[in-house]
């Protein structure tokens, strides 16, 4: 007979997290915890900052969605939700320039579920409200699980990649090659446990997180001369890119290949390429161009992190 243990929830979050501040807002903004909130909420989220400054207050946490320039603020509230801490994410909203934010709480009041909900219904699209409660269990002695669970989130949110798809061909092929991407990528233990999953856009490029606003992995499919590419793309900062040239020997030897380096000293960005022809037009291809894809990205971050 197999023995089954028992899934128990731990009501009292501050058994785990004494303080909000202290305890819980450093504990969400470490890389492989704040995976598990981005994994719930399809996004994936970079910190900027914690307890960073909005007149005389601090919100917890400032983000940005890798990738683009979407900023997230996450206010985080080991309590049941209240008015007073409403307030403050509305006012950290506009002070910071929110794009996305995101309340987490131990539990949602039905009466600031409904806010929330109307919030997303009534101000602009651009702007995106997510109200979570967070749950933990265990099962006998073991150490907590943490479960992020949405109660409120915009109402186009599951319906937005799927809208945007039927915009133009192009963007159906982008949606369609990003998520068979995704489909094959994750099922391999080795990019699984080096990158966090993107949602499928109908951009040209999806991008990985390495951690650091500052610079990330740009995977770009260019219909144009037919061909995939894999970037180490450096937001505004020349100084990294040039500390990585003056190892340009080593990382390329390490690498197995050549790249190709680009400055940019007209622009704030910085690339580091290297490009692969295909056929993006043959579904049977996309399998071996994924291969390809998954093997550039670990390099990449294996080799650069070195440097960086």
């Amino acid at each position: 007979m197999i023995s089954l243990g028992q899934l128990k929830e731990i009501k009292d979050l501050r058994q785990v997290w004494p303080h909000e501040a202290l305890d819980f807002t450093p504990w969400l903004a470490e890389e492989d915890n704040l995976a598990l909130l981005a994994d719930a909420v399809g996004l994936e989220i970079t910190v900027d900052e914690t307890e960073s400054k909005v007149g005389d207050f601090n919100v917890d946490i400032y983000a940005t969605e890798t990738g683009t320039d979407r900023k997230i603020i996450i206010e985080n509230q080991l309590e049941d939700t209240n008015h007073d801490h409403l307030g403050k994410l509305i006012t950290y909203a506009s002070g910071k320039g929110a794009d996305i934010v995101i309340w987490i709480v131990k539990r949602a009041r039905e009466e600031h579920r409904a806010a929330i909900e109307w919030l997303n219904e009534h101000t602009d699209e651009n702007i995106s409200f997510f109200l979570i409660e967070i749950k933990l269990y265990k099962i006998g002695d073991s150490s907590p699980a943490v479960k992020f669970e949405i109660v409120e989130k915009p109402n186009n949110w599951t319906k937005e990649v799927k809208k945007q798809s039927f915009n133009a061909p192009r963007h159906q092929f982008r949606l369609e090659y990003w998520t068979a991407f995704n489909e094959y990528a994750f099922t391999q233990t080795s990019f699984d446990k080096n990158f966090n999953r993107r949602k499928p856009s109908t951009d040209h490029w999806m991008t990985l997180s390495l951690g650091s606003s500052a610079y990330h992995i740009d995977i770009l499919t260019l219909k144009n001369r037919n061909a995939v590419s894999v970037e180490l793309y450096i937001s505004d900062d020349k100084s990294i890119y040039h500390q990585l040239l003056k190892h340009k020997g080593e990382i390329e030897a390490e690498l197995g290949f050549a790249l190709d380096w680009r400055e940019l000293p007209d622009k704030k960005a910085s690339r580091i390429i290297i490009e692969k022809p295909v056929n993006l037009d043959n579904h049977d291809e996309w399998n071996q161009q994924f291969d390809w894809i998954v093997d550039v990205c670990i390099k990449f971050k294996k080799v650069f992190k070195k440097y960086l």
